[in-house]
């Protein structure tokens, strides 16, 4: 495996996630590992333009506008990418699986639409390592209860997240050798001993 892979950290809303890809980050940065570190939606400054408009509570898009807004953000993110790809190790914060997750197996929209577009747009990128971080019902309503401003995809239906997830689970099991799952409901601690060990395994 590449040395300087594309790690991507899945999940939906309340399973540490974030949290643990910014563990990483400062690992990587302790060891003086080159890195560059994109969130989706957002990433580069045209597609957190875009992220404000997805995540605004107040906006009411249908799925296929979402699905495309979404796409958009990850378009303008790819330069980013190529530019740093085989040269620093990439870390993502959602990217390709959640569009499946969310839009296919949440929304409903047709898969080979979702792949075409996603395929067209990746050409040649391959994500090398994928962290799926899941949770319980009850686990995730509590963190998200902590959060001080909740955004449009913090507010969907516990059905709707049991799909997202059950989503996130049928991809892993595709192919399960390039992903690991971390059972977020576990103590935080011993999950960021899996990750870490499991990165240095990668780089």
């Amino acid at each position: 495996m590449s040395k300087k892979p594309i790690i991507v950290f899945e999940g939906i809303e309340g399973t540490g996630k974030s949290h643990h890809i910014k563990i990483v980050a400062k690992y990587l940065k302790k060891i003086n590992r080159k890195f560059i570190l994109i969130r989706e939606p957002g990433g580069s400054k045209n597609a957190e333009i875009i992220r404000k408009l997805i995540l605004n509570s107040k906006s009411t898009f249908n799925k296929y506008t979402d699905l495309l807004l979404y796409l958009s953000a990850r378009s303008e993110n790819l330069e980013l990418i190529k530019n740093n790809f085989g040269k620093k190790i990439i870390l993502i914060d959602r990217f390709t699986d959640s569009t499946i997750a969310y839009q296919h197996y949440g929304m409903g929209v047709n898969l080979k639409f979702i792949m075409n577009i996603n395929n067209y747009l990746l050409k040649n990128i391959k994500i090398n390592f994928t962290f799926l971080n899941t949770v319980d019902q009850k686990n995730m309503k509590k963190r998200l209860m902590k959060r001080k401003n909740l955004n449009r995809y913090d507010k969907f239906s516990n059905i709707f997240y049991n799909k997202v997830q059950n989503g996130f689970m049928k991809i892993l099991k595709k192919n399960p050798r390039k992903y690991l799952n971390i059972d977020s409901n576990l103590d935080i601690n011993y999950n960021e001993n899996i990750i870490l060990n499991k990165i240095n395994n990668l780089i």
